[in-house]
């Protein structure tokens, strides 16, 4: 049923907890008077985007407005909600950071060709957004694993991240990157002196990395083991020739 105008004319002046509360009014003639209201926020607005049962029509008029995309968090929302419509999903997609764009592909409910597109950019856009989306403040290390979880994702975002200056000195990301298909060995052979025992046998199960790599992993322990041992031989050594130095 459409709304009358006083729901309407509320919704473009409401605030505090009348705003809270029209942002899950059924009406899309309401919806639409929120868009207006001055005093509709960032937050308030991505709470409108994440509801499931939004009308199309209201994420068009989202879209429509320059100024509301210009916030990154309302872009990314609308980009990420299944009932926008595929034109404008198609041209938000190519704005996201290269990490959301991961997360996009792997959500189920996004369409096969959002996903193929998405697929393409970070196949071959990655050397124009990497750089930007690995630096970007509100990336996070779990962000980073989730994307390095993905097997297909494309050589050079491995190969990114594990240049990059601050994630790849990040010891669950190396532990990721030596795990990942895409990693060189250059880069295995880099990280494995900083893991720790416990890592290299697990990573050295049968069935968690290559065979190739698993033999790298096997002789990288024995060394550790070598190394261990001798350091308790010496330090015997030296007890030793301090209690005979004593008698």
């Amino acid at each position: 049923m459409p709304a009358n105008d006083p729901d309407r004319e509320r919704a473009r002046i409401a605030t505090g907890e009348e705003l809270a509360s029209l942002l899950h009014h059924p009406s899309p003639d309401v919806l639409l008077s929120l868009l207006d209201n001055p005093v509709l926020d960032e937050t308030q607005l991505c709470l409108l985007l994440n509801r499931k049962d939004i009308p199309a029509e209201i994420l068009e008029e989202v879209a429509r407005r320059k100024p509301l995309l210009e916030n990154y968090r309302v872009k990314r929302a609308l980009a990420f909600h299944p009932r926008t419509p595929r034109l404008v999903n198609l041209r938000l997609i190519r704005e996201l950071y290269l990490m959301d764009l991961v997360q996009l592909t792997l959500l189920p409910g996004t369409s096969t060709e959002v996903k193929r597109i998405a697929g393409a950019l970070l196949a071959d856009g990655h050397t124009q957004v990497l750089a930007i989306a690995l630096d970007n403040p509100g990336l996070t290390e779990a962000q980073v694993l989730k994307a390095l979880s993905r097997e297909n994702l494309p050589v050079g975002v491995v190969k990114g991240v594990a240049q990059h200056r601050k994630w790849s000195h990040t010891y669950n990301v190396r532990l990721a990157l030596v795990r990942h298909r895409h990693s060189t060995l250059s880069t295995i052979l880099a990280y494995l002196p900083e893991l720790t025992v416990s890592d290299l046998r697990e990573l050295a199960a049968p069935g968690i990395v290559s065979e190739n790599l698993r033999k790298y992993l096997q002789a990288e322990i024995q060394r550790r083991i070598r190394k261990s041992e001798k350091s308790a031989n010496v330090a015997d050594t030296k007890g030793d020739s301090g209690a005979s130095n004593s008698d």
